[in-house]
């Protein structure tokens, strides 16, 4: 047993690491004294990770008395747009080439607030969710903006290389008897306003302070001909001016980056892909770093001054309410921060449609019905890959809704696929057919069949190349898998960027290809495959999607490319069967590790948890991500164990921003009402001991031809009492989840 005297000098040890005083004992892990937030009536101490400035105003959605540190009719939410605002277009710039800081953030709000909810009044907004309502549903009277604080800047190791930007919004409504915080970790690649419309919502509603951070993967967009790169305000400046200041400056030198354009013109690099850190191993710790800075500032904000005149904690974790929350990229970063929370910073995690990869299942067993799913708990860039591979020949056997493939390369992919023996059968029918059932087999349910043409079309492909990125630490200079990032004309060759894109990418650019701003403006940054065999004379590469692998020559999505990724991720040349060899297999072995790098223990040290996922997820599908990781949890933390309660929604799906297309409107809810439920239900877990509710199935009821207006029938709440039929359980390392 540890000693009283000897906690007390270990204690003393991490307050001297974090205070700056020297100390004899080592320093302890990074984590544990990144998780240090002072303890109440001590002196209030800046987080180590914050090497910077930080930038603080006050947004009074009303008339400033003080401009010079506020920005008047503007506002935390909605920057100022209100309610009415965000649903009409994005507000033009006064000059495109020199937005202004207020109106990148403006905009910034805009796009992440609409890319994450379906905005149409038939479809929920101002009817179930919005900032027209209360958390609880009731309306609130006028166009709402919300008043408050917001403090910005980056969490660092002294580098300028990792610069994760964390934000903490403290609206007037914070009530300093009842604190309490939520975390809005971005989704996707997005910046650090990506999460607002989720769980930043849903805070700010709630009088919480709302932590934000883009977890190291935040649209920092590197124009490599320009050298230009975006600061933390979102404007733009030449990278060796920015310095340690950019959100991302690629590690390359003048002369590799002038040799680099030479060969491959008009290239850009994108943060998540080409930091070489494959960040998504710190989204947990960023997430956690973001509450360090919360607590933090509301210290600074609401502390009281000691005998010496020095500011005093008044705010620590056992007496504020923590929930850890977001969606998607940032619901993973909840899970993977609880699981990391050494100094129980974290009190209870709420999320939605996590990319939950668990690093053990292989005691695990899931079954649907009577079905026993046959694959399961792979990592993300392993079904990612596969993904690409059949998803595209896969459309023509699923009545693929908002299909936007080319069909004619659509078909091209299937009968590559068939010489390559990589699916069976002699008519387009039958081997879109075998490839449908190929993606069955790894994991997807029948209910995502109609989905992967639109999730081909508008994901799979940008996300499989910059997760490959990621694991294996490629620079941009690599062009991993022959590709690379680049706007494109009409025949899809590499082309400048247009410089008005760049200025506004902070606002509407969301980290990974194909990406680009408000509909009727120029600038993107899309997919090259830099090996094209039908490239265009005098310029290398072509556009993903119009691309002609060399070894099949026909137009077929770059198969060649998609072959390249799948093999670094099974470490083994899939056509022939052969092993990869020399610096491919060195490339292999660096991805293996990278992806394990990212996977959870789904450990969550008993921290109440309340997980909510579409059954129709196509991106995302539940037996890889929700389903395995609730039943790796339960085999980790003791069979049946309630702290984590798993709700699956059929007809529910990954994108909610989809729901405005008609065929999506039809058939899906939208699942952002059970990311508010299940907040609801933390926050009175939390408060009140108001029980979590039984992991369970919930049939919603889809709205039908025509899409008319959705009502709480269509979106039922889930149950306290479950019926059988709808229970989900587990017994003997086997999930059970009803049909």
């Amino acid at each position: 047993m540890i000693s009283s005297a000897l906690r007390a000098r270990t204690l003393a040890t991490v307050i001297a690491s974090v205070f700056g005083v020297a100390a004899h004992a080592a320093q302890p892990p990074a984590n544990a004294y990144e998780q240090y937030v002072g303890h109440l009536g001590s002196k209030i101490v800046k987080p180590p990770f914050v090497t910077g400035t930080i930038s603080s105003k006050y947004y009074a959605a009303g008339i400033c008395s003080t401009p010079a540190w506020c920005e008047e009719g503007d506002d935390l939410l909605t920057a100022g747009l209100g309610t009415t605002g965000l649903l009409l277009a994005a507000p033009p710039f006064v000059d495109p080439l020199a937005p202004t800081p207020a109106e990148l953030r403006r905009n910034a709000i805009h796009t992440n607030y609409r890319a994450a909810l379906d905005i149409l009044p038939t479809g929920g907004y101002t009817t179930l969710y919005g900032p027209n309502l209360t958390n609880r549903g009731q309306a609130v009277a006028g166009d709402v903006r919300i008043p408050g604080w917001e403090h910005i800047t980056y969490a660092d190791d002294g580098t300028g290389q990792k610069n994760a930007t964390v934000m903490v919004q403290v609206p007037d409504s914070f009530d300093p008897t009842k604190p309490c915080i939520v975390t809005a970790t971005s989704s996707g690649s997005r910046g650090v306003y990506g999460a607002i419309g989720a769980s930043g919502e849903w805070g700010l509603k709630q009088g919480c302070a709302v932590a934000y951070t883009d977890k190291g993967t935040g649209n920092g967009l590197h124009d490599l001909t320009a050298n230009s790169v975006g600061l933390i305000d979102g404007t733009r400046t030449d990278a060796p001016a920015a310095g340690a200041a950019s959100i991302f400056t690629s590690e390359v030198s003048d002369a590799e980056r002038a040799a680099f354009n030479a060969a491959t013109p008009h290239r850009v690099a994108y943060k998540h892909a080409h930091s070489q850190q494959n960040p998504q191993r710190d989204w947990g710790r960023n997430t956690l770093q973001a509450i360090r800075f919360a607590f933090y500032v509301l210290n600074e904000q609401f502390g009281t001054t000691g005998p010496d005149g020095s500011r005093r904690v008044v705010f620590d974790p056992k007496n504020t309410i923590v929930i850890a929350s977001g969606i998607s990229n940032g619901a993973a970063a909840a899970l993977q921060a609880a699981e990391q929370d050494l100094s129980g910073l974290i009190d209870g995690v709420a999320v939605s449609e996590p990319v939950a990869q668990p690093s053990d299942v292989k005691r695990l067993r899931i079954v649907q019905g009577t079905v026993e799913q046959a694959t399961i708990g792979k990592p993300l860039l392993d079904y990612f890959t596969f993904a690409n591979l059949y998803q595209p020949c896969a459309s023509f056997a699923a009545a693929s809704i908002l299909n936007l493939l080319i069909p004619a390369n659509a078909e091209a992919r299937c009968q590559s696929l068939a010489e390559k023996g990589l699916v069976s059968g002699s008519t387009l029918a039958e081997r879109s057919a075998d490839a449908l059932a190929k993606l069955r087999a790894y994991g997807w349910l029948v209910d995502s069949d109609i989905l992967h043409a639109s999730h081909y079309a508008l994901a799979t492909p940008g996300i499989a190349i910059t997760y490959s990125n990621a694991a294996a630490r490629a620079s941009v200079l690599d062009n991993l898998c022959g590709y690379s990032f680049a706007n494109t004309n009409a025949a899809g060759d590499p082309v400048a960027q247009d410089a008005a894109f760049v200025k506004r990418s902070f606002s509407f650019a969301n980290g990974v290809p194909p990406t680009s701003g408000p509909a009727g403006l120029p600038g993107a940054v899309n997919l090259i495959y830099n090996n094209a065999a039908n490239a265009t004379p005098g310029v290398v590469g072509k556009r993903d999607i119009l691309a002609m692998s060399p070894s099949t020559g026909r137009t077929d999505y770059a198969l060649d490319g998609a072959l390249c990724q799948r093999n670094l991720v099974e470490g083994r040349d899939i056509v022939s069967g052969a092993p990869l060899s020399g610096a491919v297999a060195r490339l292999a072995a660096d991805v293996s590790e990278g992806v394990a790098e990212t996977q959870l223990t789904a450990r969550l040290r008993g921290k109440p948890t309340i997980i909510v996922h579409g059954r129709s997820d196509t991106l995302i599908p539940v037996n890889h991500a929700s389903r395995a990781y609730y039943g790796a949890n339960q085999l980790a933390e003791g069979n049946g164990h309630r702290a984590l309660s798993y709700i699956e929604v059929t007809n529910a799906q990954h994108f909610d921003a989809f729901l405005p297309f008609p065929d999506y409107a039809a058939r899906y809810v939208p699942l952002h009402v059970y990311l508010i439920r299940a907040l609801n239900s933390m926050y009175d877990h939390l408060t009140t001991g108001f029980a979590l509710p039984p992991s369970q199935v919930v049939r919603s009821i889809p709205r039908g031809p025509g899409a008319p207006q959705i009502n709480a029938a269509n979106v039922p709440e889930y149950s306290a009492n479950p019926a059988t039929g709808d229970r989900i359980t587990f017994d003997k390392g086997t999930l059970y989840i009803p049909d």
